[in-house]
């Protein structure tokens, strides 16, 4: 039986599964919170809160991230099991669009970029601190992006949000060191998911970053075994 919690958060996608299933393999009870639980169509709007147990130590909930009352549901869930306190966040949610040149970019596309990426992580991390700083420890771990430090063109909103993210989580580190809860980022290149590859066929996969590389990373930071590093930027670059 597990005897903590940890939140994941954008579980049910490409790099959420193998972040889960990671986890729950070397003994966290996983709290999964999606827009959408598996079995979910593209349609789906769950009222905040709703969950289904997905199997042994998991807890899928569906709840839209982007708003405080989604993320304070997800929170609840994954607080819900006194003999597993929450020890520990993983903000993975987030998403990507290419809108061209910065002066083609639309202001609605830029924004949506921050309000998928950066709102999540800061409402998700924010509802979660009170009951980590009460257990005394605790690890946060948020997902940016190598394009955050080295960006391409056409995707000024990704890149700004993914940076945005590393310095939420860095300024996290900074405040809440004084209480033993730690932050620190990942900054994988590109995802070898099936969502990436049906948009970039015919890019060089081979060069990708395999979702199981991540969660082996995250593992080690949410673990004891990191205790001393806060306020990291941890890059996870392919094998190709």
């Amino acid at each position: 039986m597990s005897d903590r919690t940890v939140l994941v958060t954008g579980g049910s996608g490409g790099l959420g599964s193998a972040v889960t299933a990671t986890l729950r393999a070397s003994g966290w009870r996983v709290v999964s919170a999606s827009r959408r639980v598996r079995g979910g169509t593209a349609d789906d709007r769950p009222a905040p809160g709703d969950a289904t147990v997905a199997g042994p130590a998991v807890t899928e909930v569906a709840a839209d991230l982007t708003e405080p009352d989604g993320a304070a549901a997800a929170v609840q869930h994954a607080v819900s099991d006194p003999d597993a306190p929450l020890r520990a966040v993983v903000n993975l949610v987030g998403g990507y669009h290419s809108a061209g040149l910065i002066h083609d970019t639309p202001v609605a596309d830029f924004d949506q970029m921050l309000r998928v990426n950066l709102r999540p992580t800061y409402l998700v991390t924010r509802a979660a601190l009170p009951y980590l700083i009460d257990a005394g420890d605790g690890a946060i771990v948020c997902v940016s992006s190598r394009a955050a430090g080295t960006p391409f063109a056409g995707a000024a909103g990704y890149v700004t949000a993914k940076a945005a993210v590393q310095a939420f989580a860095a300024a996290v580190a900074v405040e809440y060191r004084q209480f033993g809860v730690r932050c620190n980022t990942v900054a994988p290149g590109v995802i070898d998911t099936p969502a990436n590859r049906r948009q970039q066929p015919a890019a060089d996969h081979g060069a990708w970053v395999d979702p199981l590389e991540i969660a082996s990373v995250v593992r080690f930071l949410i673990s004891a075994d990191s205790a001393p590093t806060s306020g990291a930027v941890i890059p996870v670059y392919g094998r190709g």
